[in-house]
């Protein structure tokens, strides 16, 4: 049942100023004008593009019986003023579905990179383990009965209570979650309660959108600094901005580490076949309840590619044992998860591999290239994706990036696109990003090509790979399509089999 009493609603909000008789119940909440139906709050959200109250009448015309404002507007309807709406939508939806988040447990993954891998990772291991899921991050919104890809990495805040609420209906054992930085610094997360949560590393991303690299940090953080005292904290103390947190929490933290020894970390890592495999190590007694989870080794072989991976699942391992899953489902579920759509993904092995990946940003980069450098191949033919509508300074930091490891590469040919072919204009490629990229690149030595759609890059690449090489697929948005592309090609050394099944149930 929800809470429909506006009074029981308005009471964990900090009402400024009412104006105009409040009704005693309302139907439901919204923040979107087209959305109201008759006797709906409408909240009015302030945004850079849009603001919601310029949609106030919109909202009366639909049937709004009362609004939530940050400003009266001149119009005959029950206003109530605050002084965050974003926070008050947060708040009262929560209140209205009755704190659905509190019905079940709920996983909470934060990272620059790495969140759908290891929020992915997890829930396989608990399917496994025969539980009904609840899955929400940037590729699907997913729980018994319902399916859909994402538009938002976390939904906004009264989306997602509603789907926790039917996730309560739906009787789901577990959800696991990405938190991203965006949810921390426009409220969408703030009264969900997070029994695990984790944050395993940090670099620069979304420094135009938050203004900053202090205010990402500072937002990112906020799933640990803000985690109740009974809730496991896992951080990575490799970083030294994560480990620091260990201080501002009053959680329960497990140290992680990639590099040294910790609460949890790995040793006798091998990544020759580009699946990793390596001992995970519980150092440390865990206490669950009346449950103790004894200090543990076990040998890990990943069947999906990368050194991210590797990381990825050494959280979705840790966050398992935290969940009280079986040592055995665990290594099965771990071992049997064959990866995420774009992330370091091997769309084929023979006669040449062919790599798949999100690269995202620098950090991303780095593991990327990390891990080809410990594979066997004999030449690398790379298509490149250049961001757009990113900014010159990511794209320049991204390029220099690169062209740092690639020069240690055996580089057979690089070309860049521009993929108009495959990006809306959300992601079109600026002419001073494409600049910023050829100005770092220009004097590299390196076979570089650009061409401006994907199609032509990837029939280009085609004709310079051989048996024994490796064609990596790399970038974000500009990117996405490049996996059907091949799909659709009749090169008879494409393994078209696998790559269609790798690519028919991608959301992207």
């Amino acid at each position: 049942m929800v809470t429909n009493k506006v009074s029981e609603l308005l009471k964990v909000i900090d009402v400024l100023e009412s104006k105009g008789k409040i009704p005693e119940t309302i139907s439901g909440i919204h923040y979107h004008s087209k959305k109201i139906q008759p006797g709906n709050i409408f909240v009015a959200i302030p945004g850079e593009l849009v603001d919601g109250h310029n949609y106030i009448k919109a909202a009366k015309e639909n049937g709004a019986s009362l609004v939530i404002c940050s400003r009266f507007v001149d119009i005959d309807i029950p206003q109530v003023k605050v002084k965050d709406p974003r926070n008050a939508l947060a708040m009262v939806s929560d209140r209205y579905f009755n704190h659905p988040s509190r019905n079940f447990p709920l996983v909470g993954i934060t990272a620059t990179n790495g969140k759908t891998s290891t929020s992915f990772m997890l829930n396989h291991i608990l399917e496994l383990d025969g539980q009904k899921t609840g899955l929400i991050g940037t590729v699907k919104v997913q729980y018994p009965g319902y399916e859909k890809a994402s538009i938002l990495t976390t939904p906004q805040s009264y989306d997602l209570q509603e789907h926790f609420y039917h996730m309560g209906e739906a009787e789901v054992d577990t959800c696991v979650m990405e938190v991203s930085s965006s949810a921390q610094e426009l409220e969408r997360v703030l009264a969900c309660d997070f029994d695990y949560v984790s944050f395993h590393n940090l670099s620069r991303e979304h420094i135009d959108q938050h203004g900053s690299f202090e205010n990402y940090y500072k937002q990112k953080k906020k799933l640990i600094t803000q985690a109740k005292k009974d809730a496991f904290v896992l951080l990575n103390i490799d970083e030294p901005l994560i480990a620091k947190l260990k201080e501002e929490t009053q959680g329960k933290v497990l140290s992680l580490s990639y590099k040294e020894k910790a609460d949890i970390y790995l040793k006798n890592l091998d990544l020759s076949t580009g699946c990793g495999q390596y001992t995970y190590v519980l150092s440390q007694e865990i206490k669950l309840g009346n449950k103790v989870i004894e200090p543990l080794e076990i040998d890990i072989n990943l069947h999906a590619s990368g050194y991210s991976s590797v990381m990825n699942s050494v959280v979705a391992i840790s966050l398992a044992l935290l969940l009280g899953i079986d040592l055995a489902t665990i290594k099965e579920g771990i071992e049997s998860f064959t990866g995420v759509e774009r992330r370091f993904e091997m769309l084929q092995a023979k006669p040449f591999k062919i790599i798949d990946d999100h690269y995202a940003n620098s950090r991303n980069i780095e593991i990327t290239m990390q891990t080809l450098m410990q594979m066997d191949y004999e030449s690398l033919v790379m298509v490149y994706a250049i961001r757009g509508n990113r900014g010159v300074h990511l794209n320049e930091e991204v390029a220099e990036t690169m062209l740092a490891y690639l020069k240690k590469c055996k580089v057979k040919k690089l070309i860049a696109t521009l993929s108009k072919d495959c990006v809306g204009r959300k992601d079109t490629v600026s002419e001073e990003e494409c600049q910023v990229f050829l100005n770092v690149m220009k004097d590299s030595g390196l076979p570089l090509v650009l061409k401006d759609t994907l199609d032509q890059a990837l029939d280009l690449a085609l004709t310079y790979v051989d048996e024994g090489d490796l064609l990596l697929l790399a970038g974000c948005q500009g990117m996405d399509s490049a996996g059907a592309l091949l799909a659709g090609k009749t090169d008879p050394r494409l393994d078209l089999q696998a790559i269609k099944a790798k690519v028919i149930h991608r959301s992207c």
